[in-house]
């Protein structure tokens, strides 16, 4: 598998502000999110139950997976309300030329 810091994820162009899109990194999806303050990415499955969060709720800054109601902060992946209690993996994103990636 490619190192993160060397896999493409998207073009910034094709990520409008308040839209999330998810993508498959190796054996991982992982979930592009932008919002005004910038892109972030966090792991696709919800620590509480392993449903997809690329189906949830993006209200400002917070993620509800759609499955047990659980909300996530999407800077942080600090969980802002439960029913979950381990915080959702976030990535750091490193943007060149327009082109998303991870920083390795």
């Amino acid at each position: 598998m490619d190192t993160a810091s060397n896999t493409k994820l998207g073009n910034v162009n094709d990520l409008p502000v308040g839209d999330m899109h998810a993508v498959k990194m190796g054996d991982r999806e992982i979930l592009l999110i932008r919002l005004d303050t910038g892109i972030y990415a966090m792991d696709n499955f919800c620590t509480h139950g392993a449903c997809t969060l690329a189906n949830g709720k993006l209200e400002g800054g917070t993620l509800r997976c759609l499955c047990h109601g659980s909300e996530f902060n999407v800077k942080t992946g600090e969980v802002v309300n439960g029913p979950a209690t381990t915080p959702q993996p976030t990535f750091a994103v490193v943007l060149k030329n327009g082109e998303i990636s991870l920083a390795p």
